[in-house]
C-alpha cells in the first residue's frame, strides 16, 4: 500500500493532529525515557506550528508540521526502494513534491531528514491546507514500497484498538482498552488512567510531558 491508499484513508486535520497528541502522550505513559519513544509532539513556540514526530530507532522517521497554513508530511522509509540511497546521485524521487503549497515546503528544511552530505531522506510527502477537501500528494510512480502503510497505519486507523496492538507488539504487554480509548478521546489524565497505563508512574512524574505535548490534564 502507498502513499495513495494512506492519503484515502486518512481523516481531516484536526483529527490526525488528536491522534497524533494521544500517540505522544501514550508513549510518554509507557516510556519515561524519552530517547526511546517511538512518537512525540510538542509546539514551537517561535513560529506557532505544532509537530508530531514517529521515530523507528532503525533509521525510519515521520515528521507532520501543523501551521496555519495546513500540515505536511515527510517519512522515510530506510529499506525503501524509493530511498535517495539508490540515486547515484542521491536525488529523491521523482515527482514526490509536485504540488506542494509553498507556506507547507519549508518542512524540507528540516534537519532531521537531511544527510551529512546535505541530501534530502524523504520517501514519503504528503499535505492538507485548509482550502482542501481531502489530503494530496505528489505524482508518484513505483511507490508501493515508500513505506507510507507501516509509518501511518495508526493515525490512518484511528482506533484505539490499533495502538492497544502496536503496543503489544513493541512494549510486549496488554494494556487496559478503557484506558487508551480515554487518551484517544483527550479527556484529561488522572491518577486512576496513568495507573491503568503504568503503575510506576504517578500524574506528577508526566506533567513536564503533558505540558510539551499540551495534553489535557485534571
Amino acid at each position: 500500500m502507498s502513499v495513495y491508499e494512506v492519503i484515502a484513508r486518512l481523516p481531516g486535520i484536526g483529527e490526525v493532529r488528536r491522534t497524533s497528541r494521544a500517540l505522544a502522550m501514550l508513549d510518554a505513559v509507557l516510556s519515561p525515557e524519552p530517547e526511546y519513544r517511538y512518537y512525540s509532539f510538542h509546539r514551537r513556540r517561535a513560529t506557532s506550528q505544532e509537530v508530531a514526530r514517529m521515530v523507528s530507532g532503525a533509521g525510519d522517521q515521520y515528521l507532520i508540521v501543523f501551521s496555519a497554513g495546513g500540515a505536511v508530511a515527510l517519512g522515510f522509509d530506510h529499506a525503501s526502494p524509493i530511498s535517495h540511497w539508490n540515486n547515484p546521485d542521491k536525488k529523491t524521487w521523482p515527482g514526490l513534491f509536485i504540488g506542494l503549497p509553498d507556506e507547507l515546503a519549508v518542512a524540507l528544511d528540516e534537519p532531521a531528514f537531511r544527510d551529512h552530505d546535505g541530501s534530502l531522506a524523504v520517501t514519503v510527502c504528503f499535505w492538507r491546507t485548509p482550502a482542501d477537501d481531502r489530503w494530496r500528494c505528489g505524482p508518484v510512480k513505483g511507490a508501493e514500497k515508500d513505506g507510507a502503510d507501516w509509518m501511518f497505519e495508526l493515525l490512518a486507523d484511528g482506533r484505539p484498538e490499533a495502538y492497544r496492538r502496536f503496543e503489544a507488539h513493541c512494549y510486549e504487554s496488554a494494556l487496559d482498552i478503557d484506558a487508551i480509548r480515554h487518551v484517544y478521546a483527550s479527556k484529561p489524565l488522572t491518577e486512576e488512567i496513568v495507573a491503568a497505563l503504568n503503575p510506576e508512574l504517578t500524574l506528577a512524574d508526566l506533567q513536564r510531558d503533558v505540558a510539551a505535548i499540551g495534553y489535557p490534564s485534571s
